[in-house]
């Protein structure tokens, strides 16, 4: 949990938009992970394994009437420890940056993620997997149960959108 902790609640949360589900499932998956480690073959990475347990209880925990009766159009922001830590110095300056930037920084980012959110599923899915976890195309393709080329198609496509919508919010 301390190695992947952060990863398994924000895939969580990207896929469902919800802190309090993403709570609910990030416990959800340490518990089967913890139960299931028998099972952990090493044909992945332990994060991929992770991540693959994360989609899969997400999936299950939309089939549920609990989440679908809980849903409601919300309101995406990024979560606030992340944009805490831009205020800090940079390693270069000696000067901390002025907080009319910081403020605009952060506008920038929660815009992003706003935007980010607004995607379909499957687009925010393989952007956030490719992006956030760094993940290779073989590896997305492989927890999704897709082609490497429906991986790369869809991932071009959200890069796309996000650009285009960034733009037109710019003017």
């Amino acid at each position: 949990m301390d190695d992947y902790g952060n990863d398994v609640w924000n895939y969580a949360f990207f896929l469902t938009g919800s802190r309090d589900h993403a709570d609910d499932i990030s416990q959800e998956v340490f518990i089967k992970a913890y139960q299931g480690i028998h099972t952990y073959r090493g044909e992945a990475s332990l994060k991929t394994w992770l991540i693959t347990i994360t989609r899969n209880t997400v999936h299950s925990y939309r089939r549920s009437r609990f989440f679908r009766q809980s849903l409601g159009s919300k309101l995406y922001s990024i979560d606030d420890e992340k944009t805490a830590g831009s205020s800090a110095l940079s390693p270069n300056s000696r000067i901390a940056p002025s907080a009319e930037s910081i403020v605009m920084e952060q506008h920038y980012e929660n815009s992003i993620w706003e935007i980010i959110m607004s995607l379909s599923v499957k687009s925010r899915e393989v952007l956030i997997l490719a992006l956030k976890y760094e993940m290779k195309i073989h590896e997305i393709a492989n927890i999704l149960h897709i082609s490497e080329g429906t991986v790369k198609s869809r991932l071009s496509r959200a890069k796309e959108k996000v650009q285009k919508e960034l733009g037109r919010r710019a003017e």
